[in-house]
């Protein structure tokens, strides 16, 4: 047998290998999704309000549902009055199983579906996309004077950023989900931040999940930097726009 054969038999059971490695780790990713997602036990609450994952799927996407109308309505209304869009998009998601077990577990509770109704507060979440740090008070307001919202609390990391430099508005609210035998007050974790912080975060984001939570420590500060770049963006973004607005005005008149 000549050298090339040998070499091009050889390349074969290397690749015919690695596709059998590839092949058992996605295996095995099936396999360790549907033991986490199996770790959600099935018990109903005090209650007996809800049990069943699929349940509670329905009833946060309802409540996102909500929400998420609720928000372009009061877009639409803004553009009518003001003839400006304060929401640039909204983005909505339900926490999955593998999330929900791994917070309870890390706060010592067992995956139950009674504790992640009851200490889960994120597992349906809304992001509220803007284009100036202004319009954030403003969605807030906006959200908190609907009559069936109840606002639970309310964390500025505007005005307080996190030391990494990341910077939103967050409100944990309650809309009822109006079912055939019941109503469901149900959380809802509302994120509302600029283009600009939203395009940080999601850097964020994605090297925190790189790294584990452990990034080195110059790409830390170059975070940090970079945060401040965003906030000193939208400032003058936002001084722009008000600029723009007050020449519009004079115009009018």
């Amino acid at each position: 047998m000549h050298c090339g054969e040998k070499d091009e038999r050889r390349q074969h059971a290397d690749n015919s290998f690695g596709l059998r490695i590839d092949g058992l780790k996605e295996s095995l990713q099936i396999i360790i999704r549907g033991i986490l997602e199996m770790e959600v036990v099935v018990d109903r609450g005090k209650d007996g309000d809800i049990d069943s994952w699929k349940e509670v799927q329905l009833i946060y996407n309802s409540a996102l549902k909500q929400i998420s109308t609720k928000l372009e309505i009061l877009n639409d209304e803004f553009q009518h009055v003001h003839r400006y869009n304060p929401i640039e998009h909204i983005k909505w998601r339900i926490k999955t199983p593998e999330s929900i077990v791994k917070k309870l577990k890390k706060h010592g509770y067992e995956s139950t579906i009674d504790n992640m109704v009851s200490h889960v507060n994120d597992i349906a979440g809304i992001r509220v996309i803007c284009s100036f740090a202004s319009d954030i008070y403003q969605i807030a307001e906006m959200i908190s004077n609907q009559s069936d919202i109840r606002v639970i609390s309310v964390k500025d990391y505007i005005v307080n950023p996190k030391a990494s430099g990341y910077k939103s508005y967050h409100m944990l609210v309650t809309v009822p989900v109006y079912l055939s035998d019941r109503i469901a007050d149900t959380k809802v974790e509302i994120q509302i931040r600029t283009v600009a912080m939203d395009f940080w975060a999601s850097l964020e984001h994605k090297i925190h999940y790189k790294f584990e939570g452990n990034a080195p420590e110059h790409i830390k500060e170059q975070l940090v930097e970079c945060a401040q770049m965003v906030s000193a963006l939208d400032a003058r973004m936002m001084s722009l726009n008000e600029e723009i607005q007050h020449i519009e005005q004079e115009n009018e008149e």
